[in-house]
C-alpha cells in the first residue's frame, strides 16, 4: 500500500484511502484506495494480480523467512452517465463501526457501511468518512465500478473465445516477485524486468515496470488488431 501511495505522490496523483482493514495480530488484510490524476487506471491496469513478497518477517521473533501474497486489482471510475443498472432489492446494506489502531480513532458510532449486490457476490464497504450517508456513497460508488469492470471482463472473455486467444489470465497468477532474503531483487514475470533497487522501488519508483509491461501489451497481436 504505501508504494503505490509513493508512486502517487511522486506522479502528482491524488490518492485517497477509503477503506482499512487491519489484520488480527499486525498488519493490514485489505485495503481500498483511489488513485486520481491523468491516465491514473491506464498505468495502474499493469498491477492488477499477485504479487509475492519473501522477506525475514518483522512479526517473527525467531526471524525466519516468509513468504506473503498480495492481490491486486484496479477498476476504473464510472461516471455518472455510464448506465449501470443496481436493483435495491439485489442489494444488501450492512452497517458497522469503523475499525482503527485503536483508542481515540476508534468510531464510536456505526457510519461504516458495507454492501453485498447479491446476485454477483461483490462485497465493497467505506469507513472513510463520518458520516454514514457519505460512506454509503463512495461505497455505491466502488460497487458501480466493480460492477462495470465484471460487464468488461466478460466482454473480453467473448472477444478472446472468438479470435482464439488462449493468453493466461493474470488474476490468480503471480506477475511479480519482490525478494528481500537472502538476495535483494525485483523481477516482473510477464516482461522479465527486474532490479536489485529494492528500495528505491518499495519507495514507488515502479514507472519502468509499468512502462515495460505497457509496451508489451500493445504489441501484443490482439490489441494490433483492436487498434
Amino acid at each position: 500500500m504505501r508504494m503505490y501511495l509513493r508512486w502517487a505522490e511522486r506522479n502528482g496523483f491524488k490518492a485517497e484511502i477509503i477503506d482499512l482493514q487491519y489484520g488480527e495480530e499486525a498488519g493490514i488484510k485489505s485495503a481500498t484506495i483511489t488513485i486520481s490524476g491523468p491516465y491514473a487506471y491506464g498505468y495502474l491496469r499493469s498491477e492488477v494480480g499477485v504479487h509475492r513478497l519473501v522477506r525475514i518477517s518483522p512479526f517473527d521473533a525467531n526471524k525466519r523467512r516468509h513468504t506473503s501474497f498480495t492481490a491486486i486489482l484496479v477498476y476504473p471510475e464510472i461516471e455518472d452517465d455510464i448506465d449501470i443498472e443496481i436493483k435495491e432489492e439485489d442489494l444488501r446494506i450492512d452497517t458497522f463501526r469503523a475499525s482503527g489502531a485503536g483508542g481515540q480513532h476508534v468510531n464510536k458510532t456505526s457510519s461504516a457501511v458495507r454492501i453485498t449486490h447479491i446476485p454477483t457476490g461483490i462485497v465493497v464497504s467505506c469507513q472513510n468518512e463520518r458520516s454514514q450517508h457519505k460512506n454509503k456513497a463512495m461505497a455505491m460508488k466502488i460497487l458501480k465500478a466493480r460492477l462495470y469492470d465484471l460487464k468488461m471482463r466478460e466482454q473480453e472473455e467473448k472477444m478472446e473465445n472468438i479470435i482464439g486467444d488462449k493468453k493466461e489470465i493474470a488474476w490468480g497468477s503471480q506477475i511479480r516477485s519482490y525478494v528481500l532474503h537472502p538476495y535483494r531483487l525485483i523481477k516482473d514475470h510477464r516482461t522479465g524486468m527486474e532490479t536489485g533497487n529494492v528500495d528505491a522501488f518499495l519507495d514507488g519508483e515502479i514507472d519502468d515496470f509499468i512502462y515495460a509491461y505497457l509496451r508489451k501489451t500493445l504489441q501484443s497481436p490482439v490489441n494490433a488488431d483492436r487498434k
